[in-house]
């Protein structure tokens, strides 16, 4: 596929994850490869591996957002190459968090790993978390 057609795999992961923070994990899940070696590491949990297991991580991951939107993308780095391509970047969001009544504004680090399969981009992985700032070695000791 063309890079032209991953900018738009690209964009509509972005719209997905825009519903999800109004706590619609649906439009995600589409993009999901729904092979055996399909991965998720969310904030939300250990990694889940298969698809049984991303979906469920994915349906648990949409309960604690809602009235929310993504704000920003930052692209840190994006590359395409035949069968494989990847993003990094930063999404910004707004949302109302787990139980808060309040819109908080957030941020995650986002790495995901896409495939070419049956003629179109699925992720095959997607890493998000909170880590967004420099943190200390000590922050890594459990408290």
């Amino acid at each position: 596929m063309a890079p032209l057609d991953f900018s738009r795999a690209v964009e509509e992961f972005q719209g997905a994850l825009d519903e999800f923070f109004r706590g619609n994990p649906e439009p995600a899940k589409v993009m999901m490869s729904r092979r055996r070696d399909v991965t998720l590491a969310n904030p939300f949990g250990p990694i889940a591996r298969g698809w049984s297991a991303v979906e469920e991580a994915m349906d648990r991951g949409g309960q604690n957002y809602r009235d929310g939107a993504a704000v920003a993308f930052e692209t840190a780095a994006e590359y395409v190459s035949g069968e494989l391509a990847y993003t990094v970047w930063v999404e910004r969001f707004k949302a109302k968090v787990g139980e808060g009544d309040q819109v908080v504004v957030g941020a995650l680090r986002r790495t995901t790993i896409f495939r070419r399969e049956t003629q179109s981009w699925r992720i095959v992985h997607t890493h998000a978390d909170p880590i967004t700032t420099p943190r200390t070695a000590e922050s890594l000791i459990p408290k």
